[in-house]
This record gives C-alpha cells, structure tokens and sequence, in this order.
C-alpha cells in the first residue's frame, strides 16, 4: 500500500491566475466549440427557478439515450464531484484502499488522501478500482486489467474522452461495461466546460448502492444551466453537430502532430483529441521555466507531472491560430535561452 498526501494546490488546464489564455492547449475541450444548440441551450435555460429535484426528465432522457432504465442515471455537480462523492461511499463500506492506473486523473488520489484511503498495487487489493478509457493523459486504450471488475468493488470507468475519440475503437465490450459504473462529463464534447455537469450510468442490479450514492449527494446537484447542457447532449441536434465535427478535429490533430515533431518533439500515440509529448528544452531550461515562457505569450500546454507523467505535456487539439502561434513562440523561447 502507498499513502497518498493531499497536494497543496490541484494542477487543471485551462484558466489560471493569469486569466483565459489566448492560445490554451491544457484543456480537452473540443476546439472546434461550442456546440451551437447546447450553447443556445443553455443560454435560454431558466435560471429564475430551481430545476426539478428528481430530475425526472432529464434521467428520463439519458436513459434513453443509453437505452438503460432511468434508476440506473445518477447524475452529479461534475465529474469531480462524483470522484469525492464515490470514494466517500467506499470509504463508508469499510474500503481499505483505492486501485488507481499508472497515469490517472490527480482528482482520483486526491479523492482518496481526503479519506486516507492509501494506494493499492494491484486491484484485488483495492475496494474502489479507477480506469479511464481513452485514457488520461495519454488518449491510448485502456482496457480492464485482470482481476479488475469484482461484484464486490466499486469499479468506476472514466469515460469522459470517449465523446472525442478520433481514432480506434474502444477496448471495452457491452459486457464489461454492464459491470462497471459509467462516468460522462459532456462539457469537454460540446465545448462548453464551464458548465458544470456530469452523469453515471450505475451497473444493473445496483439500486441499493445507487441510493446511497444519491443520499450522499446535495440538493440540486445540477442547476438550471447543467439540466440544459444534459439535455441538449442527449438531443439529435448535439449528436449530429459532434460527429460532423470529428473529421476536422483529425486533420487539426494530423497538423499539430506534425509541428510538434517539426520541433523535435518526441510525439507519443493517442486516439483522442489530446497527446502527449516530449519537448526538446533548451539548454540549462526546466519544463516548468519552458511553459511559463509560454505563458507569457498566451499559450498555455498542460505538464503532465499530475498524472504521474514526468517531463511531458499534453496537448489538445487547437484550431490553426494556435498552432501557428506555438510554432512561432517556441524557437524563440530556445533562441532568447541560448
């Protein structure tokens, strides 16, 4: 067993101290957002009331749209929030530790330093088992190790990328997924992550676990802008819109491979609309010195030592501009540090 410490501060993509960068390759969000119908969703969504706190229609319409029964929708605040809200429940059934892959999402083991729960070496051992699929932060398959699905565990698959899967397929079948706990966050597909909300599609079987999952959870978990973006995801218009967008996304993606390795990037392979790379530094440059340079001219990559992944950064997909705009501003961070 590893005890995990709680970080000090929690390392994300997106807007920092700095503000929105201009050029933001730390986010997964689908560059070519926002989705114009979940947009125009949620800007007409109504925020003068509270949204119905069964949420009956709204479960009734990812139901559908997973063709499973409505009990099996849990919804919660973010993909976040859930990540907190499972492990307080396994920390609840007497879990001993959690079972993490080797590159994982920071919020997995901060979730469980919060309940002291330690790191297990090998999932047997773990009461709340964690993959991610394609994964993160490298975007590769990641298929279910042995002895990973028990009846006995809570086994939750992250899927949040499968939305923005560019290539391959997934390396899960419709059993192996009727045996896990199904995590969506929508925002990054759609472009609009700024709306908090997310859903799981719980395993069949599994009510009594699903009610403690809800009576963990608050009151309105979603507001009236989450109720929205959901609803429009589950809609024709957004599903459409998505997979019309996918083909672009490959080509920004085969454009953004080529200049990265254009700078002397070692590119590593990735079936979503992120990779990861290692940068060539400049002499006598950290990469935490490198991408701060690069702050400083609004381009922002994400360092990937929160993954568990050292001397890397991932990128996303970004439209042409910002790809222009790191092509031009590395070779002058390596020439301003020689």
């Amino acid at each position: 067993m590893t005890a995990v410490q709680p970080a000090a501060s929690r390392v994300h993509g997106g807007p920092d101290q700095q503000g929105v960068p201009l050029h933001d390759f730390s986010s997964n969000s689908h560059a070519g957002g926002p989705c114009p119908p979940a947009l125009a969703a949620v800007q007409q969504a109504d925020a003068t009331s509270y949204p119905d706190a069964s949420y009956t229609r709204l479960r009734r319409q990812l139901a559908d749209f997973h063709a499973v029964a409505p009990q099996r929708v849990l919804l919660a605040g973010s993909a976040s929030e859930f990540v907190f809200r499972v492990t307080a429940l396994a920390a609840q059934r007497g879990a001993s530790s959690v079972w993490l892959p080797r590159y994982s999402y920071g919020d997995y083991a901060q979730a469980a330093a919060a309940w002291t729960l330690p790191l297990a070496s090998t999932p047997e051992r773990a009461q709340l088992r964690w993959a991610c699929e394609p994964s993160s932060p490298l975007g590769q398959p990641e298929p279910a190790p042995a002895g990973w699905a028990d009846a006995q565990a809570l086994c939750v698959l992250d899927r949040a990328y499968e939305p923005l899967r560019l290539s391959g397929s997934s390396a899960w079948c419709a059993d192996a997924l009727r045996q896990v706990w199904q995590l969506w966050t929508p925002n990054k597909a759609l472009g609009l992550t700024g709306v908090r909300a997310a859903y799981v599609i719980a395993p069949p079987g599994q009510d009594k676990l699903v009610a403690q999952l809800e009576a963990l959870a608050p009151s309105w978990p979603l507001g009236g802008h989450g109720v929205a973006l959901l609803q429009a995801w589950a809609g024709a218009e957004a599903q459409a819109w998505l997979a019309a967008s996918l083909p672009l996304l490959r080509d920004w993606k085969a454009a953004q491979l080529g200049l990265c390795e254009s700078l002397g990037w070692t590119c590593m392979p990735s079936d979503a609309n992120f990779f990861c790379a290692r940068p060539v530094l400049p002499p006598g440059m950290s990469l935490a010195q490198a991408l701060a340079a690069l702050r400083t001219r609004g381009i922002k990559l994400r360092d990937t030592a929160s993954f568990g992944l050292t001397g890397h950064v991932r990128l996303s997909v970004a439209a042409p501009a910002a790809q222009a705009a790191l092509h031009q501003a590395w070779p002058d961070i390596a020439r301003a540090a020689a």
